[in-house]
C-alpha cells in the first residue's frame, strides 16, 4: 500500500565507477532538481558533495542510493554492485497490475512504489527477472525497475511516452537525447514479434525475454 502523498522522499539510484566516477550524473542531478521544483520540496544543497563524500575511498562499483526528504533533508547510501555480463537476457512478464496514467507521481522517482512492489509480487524470482506494466488503456508502460525500449528499425528504439504514465527514466533520457530511441506508444501486441529491451542507469540496457502467462 502506497505512504500518504505527503509521505515520500524523492530517490536517485546511481553508479559510481572508480575510474569514471559517477554514470550519467549529470542526468541524475537535473531530474532530482525540477523534481523538487515541481513537487515544492526543498532545492537540495550540497548534493554532489554528499555523493563524493559517500564514495572516497572507493576502489570498486558501487551502488549509490540518495534520497531527499521534503524538507531539503538528504542521506546517501551505498552497496557493492556487480555489473551483469553483455550477453545478459533477462526473463520479462506482463503484471495484471495496471498504472493509472493520469497519476503524475509515477513521473517522479520516489519512495511511493506500491504499485511496483505489487507487480513484482505477481511472480516469485525464479519466474521472472523484471515484470511489466501496462495502463489502463492496455499500453505498455515500463517495468518494476526499469524502462520499456522496442527495436523499431535498424538501429533504433522506441520507448512509450512520459503521458501514458510512467518515469522519466536516466537511460531513456539519455537515448532520447542521443537520438538513439524515439518516442511512442507501445502496443502490448507489438511486443510478440520484435526485439525487446529493458534497462535503467544503474545497469544499462538489457536484452529482454517476454514469457507470456
Amino acid at each position: 500500500m502506497d505512504r500518504p502523498v505527503e509521505d515520500f522522499s524523492l530517490i536517485e539510484t546511481l553508479r559510481y565507477e572508480p575510474e569514471a566516477g559517477f554514470v550519467r550524473l549529470r542526468l541524475h542531478l537535473a531530474r532530482l532538481q525540477r523534481s523538487a521544483r515541481r513537487l515544492g520540496f526543498s532545492t537540495p544543497k550540497s548534493v554532489l558533495g554528499n555523493l563524493e563524500q559517500a564514495v572516497a575511498g572507493a576502489a570498486t562499483p558501487l551502488r549509490v542510493r540518495l534520497t531527499l526528504k521534503r524538507e531539503g533533508k538528504m542521506e546517501v547510501t551505498t552497496a557493492p554492485f556487480v555489473p551483469l555480463p553483455r550477453d545478459t537476457v533477462w526473463r520479462v512478464r506482463i503484471a495484471a497490475t495496471r498504472l493509472d496514467s493520469a497519476d503524475k507521481l509515477l513521473r517522479v522517482k520516489t519512495t511511493r512504489r506500491g504499485v511496483y512492489e505489487a507487480a513484482r509480487a505477481e511472480y516469485r524470482p525464479d519466474e521472472a527477472d523484471e515484470v511489466l506494466l501496462l495502463n489502463e488503456k492496455g499500453e505498455v508502460c515500463e517495468g518494476t525497475i526499469t524502462s520499456v525500449f522496442l527495436e523499431d528499425g535498424p538501429n533504433a528504439l522506441r520507448t512509450p511516452p512520459i503521458s501514458a504514465g510512467l518515469l522519466a527514466g536516466v537511460l531513456r533520457t539519455e537515448l532520447i537525447c542521443q537520438r538513439k530511441a524515439r518516442v511512442g506508444r507501445i502496443r502490448l501486441d507489438e511486443l510478440k514479434d520484435r526485439t525487446l529491451y529493458v534497462g535503467n542507469s544503474l545497469r544499462g540496457l538489457i536484452r529482454a525475454q517476454l514469457l507470456w502467462n
